[in-house]
């Protein structure tokens, strides 16, 4: 459940200040980020895994917070990263 805290807290920290915007689907009664529709990085990959099959990405951001949570942006998708394990990859808008 920290891990989704954590997310959920960037998420809204990094919309807030404009730097990523995904798209939302109402799922019931909670809000969820769209998935990628194509290959992209899985939970629980690490960094390393993520540059060797996807490629370096088009930006590399800073960590932010405790536990830090650093963003890899694609073309099309947002990697989000605890310490260097991907904890979720959500579709850029």
């Amino acid at each position: 459940m920290r891990i989704a805290n954590c997310l959920i807290a960037a998420l809204c920290v990094a919309g807030l200040a404009g730097f990523v915007r995904a798209e939302t689907v109402a799922v019931g009664d909670r809000i969820e980020v769209q998935k990628p529709e194509g290959p992209a990085p899985t939970r629980g990959m690490s960094m390393q895994e993520v540059s060797r099959r996807f490629g370096e990405p088009a930006e590399k951001l800073p960590a932010v917070g405790k536990p830090p949570i650093t963003r890899w942006k694609y073309r099309g998708y947002t990697v989000y990263f605890e310490y260097r394990t991907v904890i979720d990859t959500v579709t850029n808008r």
